[in-house]
């Protein structure tokens, strides 16, 4: 499927400035990417994936990409500006961390409502766009329901419900861990704390962690991707061995007017990798690999159509 919208074509010279969101006591620090034109130009937000990844795509157990970087360049280069961050707790912004027990899903989606409205105030901004990457793709399609957004775009990010996808994954385990696992998940659904539970479950189900396994159950990507009135694109790559094309056709189906891109080739951190797991990790530690081609000319091209002005 393509896109009905020829490329601008830029070359832009573009500048990057430290930005940050203060919120109350705590401050979220990020970097804004420019290029270097007069007048106003469309901004997108982006937000990192699940774990410790930083504004950049990167953390420190091993993941190297740039992918979150070099999509800011390649917005810049073709007139677009950009926002990235470090989610509280991770990078710069650490010491915005909640401790363990209070933080819940919910931090993460008001952040990015609060980045929005701060970027709609900013004179050098025409539209926002929010792109939520992996589990960024769910804090940013409720964040977009919670404010005026000009569009969204899910990259890699997951149809089914964290609760769900855990269940999968858990699958392969004894059947008695597995069956303990999910009376546990099942209890913190409901909203129940489970304080009396074996050692062994703790890296998944400690106490502290509870509050936000709690707040992140009760989403599912298929329900909140239906409620947004804007332009949505959805992309997903074909060796993603992390979140399939499955996912993205589920988010498909529930956003019927959604734009739907499946990139051939194309792996969860938005490099050409092929299908074999060994070989498509080692991508995973090479910030010297590219964005795949197709990426960014979708991306590129969905931005020009509905974010500039007609």
């Amino acid at each position: 499927m393509t896109i009905e919208s020829k490329l601008i074509s830029f070359t832009h010279k573009f500048k990057e400035e430290d930005i940050q969101l203060n919120i109350a006591t705590e401050t979220i620090y990020g970097t804004v990417t420019l290029p270097e034109i007069h007048g106003e130009v469309p901004v997108v937000l982006m937000i990192a994936g699940s774990g410790p990844t930083d504004r950049n795509g990167n953390n420190n157990y091993g993941l190297l990409t740039d992918c979150s970087k070099m999509i800011a360049y390649e917005l810049a280069q073709n007139g677009i500006a950009s926002v990235r961050y470090d989610k509280r707790g991770i990078g710069e912004s650490s010491k915005a961390m909640k401790s363990e027990e209070e933080l819940v899903f919910d931090d993460y989606v008001n952040d990015t409502v609060n980045w929005v409205q701060m970027l709609y105030k900013d004179k050098r901004f025409s539209k926002v766009a929010i792109l939520g990457h992996s589990e960024g793709s769910l804090i940013g399609m409720i964040a977009a329901e919670k404010t005026r957004v000009d569009a969204f775009i899910s990259v890699a990010g997951m149809g089914h419900s964290f609760y769900d996808t855990l269940k999968r994954q858990l699958i392969s385990q004894p059947k008695e861990v597995y069956n303990e696992c999910v009376h546990i998940m099942d209890e913190l659904k409901k909203g129940n704390k489970i304080a009396d539970m074996s050692k062994e479950y703790y890296s998944l189900f400690r106490p502290s962690v509870q509050p936000y396994l709690t707040s992140l159950f009760k989403y599912e990507p298929t329900v909140e991707i239906k409620k947004l009135n804007i332009p949505v694109l959805i992309i997903q790559g074909t060796t993603d061995l992390q979140v399939t094309e499955e996912d993205a056709k589920m988010l498909k189906s529930s956003k019927p007017d959604a734009l739907l891109m499946i990139i051939d080739g194309m792996n969860h951190i938005l490099k050409d990798a092929p299908m074999d797991q060994e070989k498509n990790s080692e991508t995973y530690g090479n910030p010297k690999l590219p964005l795949s081609a197709e990426f960014k000319e979708s991306l590129i091209s969905f931005i020009n159509l509905h974010l500039r002005d007609k």
